[in-house]
């Protein structure tokens, strides 16, 4: 669980500390405004992005070049069917470096490859907390927890 926004950012900071947070893949989960488009933002600003960061829901990517490292956020709520992931070419950018942050997974369904951290975030009991579960599911997502 954290508490409002110096939770998040606290979090978001832990993970842009880790040396191999520019080859993740973070998958966000949770419904909507449960704070998984905050977290992005954090995360990309601790990462040194400037300017505005945007929810990528109608443009479904926003693509950002930071230091050292290309980062994608990505959006897939307006999906309807996980083939449009395909015709979009995801494929290449999932199989190229770079910091993969997506929300809505589930709409690109078993195309998109696995995630290294699931996070999912829900309400929590008071208005400015969250519940986190976090879920490595591969080696550098384990690392990205430790």
């Amino acid at each position: 669980m954290w508490e409002g926004e110096d939770g998040t950012r606290a979090f978001a900071q832990r993970l842009a500390s880790h040396p191999a947070i520019g080859e993740a893949f973070i998958a966000l989960h949770g419904d909507l405004g449960a704070g998984k488009t905050t977290l992005v933002r954090h995360l990309l600003r601790a990462l040194g992005a400037q300017g505005r960061i945007k929810s990528p829901t109608y443009a479904v990517v926003e693509p950002y070049e930071l230091s050292g490292l290309n980062a994608w956020h990505f959006d897939f709520y307006r999906f309807d069917d996980e083939k449009e992931w395909e015709d979009a070419g995801f494929r290449d950018i999932f199989a190229g470096s770079g910091l993969k942050l997506a929300e809505w997974p589930e709409k690109a369904g078993a195309l998109l490859p696995p995630a290294d951290l699931d996070i999912h975030i829900a309400p929590g009991d008071q208005e400015d907390r969250r519940n986190v579960r976090l879920q490595a599911n591969t080696p550098l997502g384990a690392e990205l927890l430790s």
